[in-house]
C-alpha cells in the first residue's frame, strides 16, 4: 500500500513537472512564431529580373552576363548572353553579386574605397567592381544582382533596369 502512494505522488509530480515544461514551451513557441518574417527572392523573380536586365543590354548593345543570388550569396540564375565580351563574365556577375549581397551595398561603395585609399578593403575577398546591386524588399536585403558586359558604367545600368522589373524594389 505504502508503495501505491509512492508511484502516485511520484507519478504527480512527474506529470506536473511534464504540464509546466509543455506550457513553457508552448510561450517560448509563441514567442519565436512573432520574432521574424523573412522575404525570399523566388525563382520567377529572379527571372524576371534576369529577362529586364538582358532587355537593356540588348537594347544598347552591350551583350554580357547577369547573374542573381540569395541573401547567403547563393546562385539562384545565371546567364550569359550570345556574344558577351568575354567568357569569364559568368563568374565575374556572379561574384558581383555575391559581394553586394554579403556586404548589403552595391559593389561599387568597395571599388571606391579602394581607389580612394583604402586598399586594405581588398582583404575581404570578394570583387571589387561596379556592377553589383542589392536586392531589397521591405527593407530587407534579400539577395543581388551582378552584371559583367563591357564597362562598369553599363554593367550597373544593367543591373539597375534587372531592379526595376519588380516594382516593389528601387533600383
Amino acid at each position: 500500500m505504502r508503495l501505491n502512494r509512492t508511484v502516485a505522488a511520484i507519478s504527480l509530480c512527474l506529470l506536473g513537472a511534464v504540464s509546466t515544461s509543455l506550457s513553457g514551451n508552448a510561450a517560448a513557441q509563441q514567442k519565436e512564431g512573432a520574432v521574424a518574417s523573412k522575404r525570399v527572392l523566388s525563382l520567377d523573380m529572379a527571372k524576371a529580373i534576369v529577362a529586364a536586365a538582358q532587355e537593356e543590354a540588348r537594347k544598347n548593345g552591350w551583350p554580357g552576363a547577369i547573374a542573381v543570388v540569395d541573401d547567403g550569396g547563393w546562385l539562384i540564375l545565371a546567364e550569359r548572353m550570345d556574344n558577351a565580351a568575354t567568357t569569364l563574365g559568368a563568374g565575374v556577375a556572379t561574384e558581383k553579386a555575391r559581394t553586394a549581397v554579403l556586404f548589403k551595398r552595391p559593389s561599387a561603395d568597395l571599388e571606391n574605397a579602394v581607389n580612394n585609399g583604402r586598399p586594405a578593403a581588398i582583404t575581404a575577398g570578394l570583387v571589387m567592381m561596379e556592377g553589383g546591386l542589392p536586392i531589397v524588399m521591405d527593407g530587407q536585403v534579400v539577395g543581388a544582382i551582378g552584371v559583367s558586359a563591357d564597362t562598369k558604367v553599363h554593367d550597373s545600368l544593367i543591373a539597375r533596369a534587372g531592379l526595376a522589373a519588380l516594382p516593389s524594389l528601387k533600383p
